[in-house]
């Protein structure tokens, strides 16, 4: 029977996952990540179809999905955290070198 996952990483260069259902802060999760599967502890409820990091973000750093920068971090991000609007801010392409 094949593996039902709670969140997927698109590309292995990503830095984020995709939640596939919401997720309750604290549950722990097994993510795939670079053909390893990697148990990520959720530190906040995330709606379905959102992100979180995978490692820590620092301020600054380049949010990847996709294998592509989407945006910067605008704090720290910990590893489990949700990554939306609050910690991130997106800008045009080629704007994130």
């Amino acid at each position: 029977m094949a593996k039902k996952w709670e969140a997927i990483v698109i590309n292995s260069k990503d830095n984020v996952a995709t939640t596939l259902k919401a997720l309750r802060a604290g549950a722990t999760i097994p993510v795939e990540v670079r053909g390893t599967v990697e148990e990520i502890r959720i530190l906040s409820d995330i709606p379905m179809g959102h992100k979180f990091a995978l490692k820590v973000i620092g301020e600054g750093e380049p949010v990847i999905k996709y294998g592509e920068p989407i945006g910067r971090s605008t704090t720290r991000i910990a590893a489990g955290e949700h990554v939306h609007v609050q910690n991130v801010v997106s800008q045009p392409r080629g704007g994130l070198s």
